[in-house]
């Protein structure tokens, strides 16, 4: 298969991963190549994200998402809620097929992208749902199910705790994945969350071969 990401963006792609301790082998690396071309190809009829240079879509999306792979229990159950174009979940299953994930998103064309995608690479064992965590059918569906549920700069982190609580089962973890990491953002939680959570880890590091910041903190279910 004639693969259309340039070199360059492929070595960061396959160097990248192996940061966080993922060997992408010859077909997930295909498998990558087409969900960068689908999605440069969608993005231009349709606003999934507002990265569009190939690079900053390997970087910022891909291996983003990757990053949380070294803190998913495997297998395991998991949420991610706001997906938008897929991330991180769909990067995840594509690198650990034990996963079962579902993804959630409250825009239908976002939603209708992610369905395309996992058709088109093949995937089993996730799904694509079009909605809000806050709705009531949402939460009746889908509630204390979940090993782990995670977000990408979803929301604030005091939303992202409460709008998570619902799904996770009793000691499961909310996995938040956030830019640079600002400590005042901790000291706002109020007490119920302090309550309800316990904050097990905070991550703070640099994207592969880059200068952007990102941290991942997560939270226990008590």
């Amino acid at each position: 298969m004639t693969l259309t990401m340039e070199l360059e963006n492929r070595h960061l792609l396959v160097e990248g991963a192996e940061a966080f301790g993922i060997r992408l082998n010859e077909k997930q690396v295909e498998a990558f190549d087409l969900y960068l071309e689908e999605l440069l190809k969608w993005n231009r009829k349709i606003n999934l994200t507002a990265i569009r240079s190939e690079k900053g879509i390997v970087l910022k999306h891909f291996l983003d998402s990757l990053s949380a792979y070294p803190y998913l229990s495997k297998p395991s159950s998991v949420l991610d809620i706001g997906s938008g174009a897929g991330f991180p979940g769909i990067p995840l299953k594509m690198v650990e097929p034990s996963l079962e994930i579902i993804l959630i998103d409250s825009v239908r064309k976002k939603a209708d992208f992610q369905r395309h995608i996992i058709r088109a690479l093949g995937l089993k064992g996730i799904e694509a749902i079009h909605g809000r965590v806050q709705d009531k059918e949402i939460i009746q569906s889908f509630g204390e199910r979940f090993d782990t549920v995670l977000s990408r700069a979803f929301s604030d982190l005091q939303t992202l705790l409460l709008l998570a609580y619902p799904f996770l089962k009793k000691g499961g973890i909310l996995l938040a994945m956030k830019g640079e990491r600002k400590g005042g953002e901790i000291q706002l939680l109020s007490k119920g969350e302090e309550t309800r959570y316990r904050l097990q880890k905070t991550v703070s590091f640099l994207l592969p071969q880059s200068p952007f910041k990102r941290s991942i903190l997560l939270f226990q279910k008590e």
